[in-house]
């Protein structure tokens, strides 16, 4: 069993000039800093874990998080949603529909 009631992962991979696109050159490492100080500063660190990771797979869709232990995805986040995931997901356990990413579906 984890330590940790959530774990999120925000990808901050950063692919060279022309490639195909990577979170990390669409704010994602604000974004990841912004997540770890709010969760510091309501004093949640010893249960939400915040980690930047290397590529998630939806790069077009990024910047991306994923959420464990329930594996929730976000998409297309902004530095102006954090304190939203913060608020909903993390204090009141409900996810924010409007940046959840669905798989596509395998034909």
């Amino acid at each position: 069993m984890s330590k940790f009631r959530q774990h999120f992962f925000v990808c901050i991979n950063q692919r060279p000039p022309f490639a195909k696109p990577s979170c990390g050159p669409q704010n994602a490492n604000q974004i990841l800093m912004m997540l770890t100080e709010e969760v510091e500063k309501r004093g949640l660190q010893e249960e939400v874990r915040i980690t930047g990771s290397a590529c998630l797979g939806p790069c077009d869709e990024g910047p991306a998080m994923v959420v464990y232990p329930e594996g929730t995805w976000y998409q297309h986040v902004t530095p102006e949603d954090v304190a939203e995931i913060v608020e909903s997901h993390i204090l009141n356990d409900k996810p924010v529909d409007r940046l959840i990413y669905t798989w596509p579906q395998q034909a």
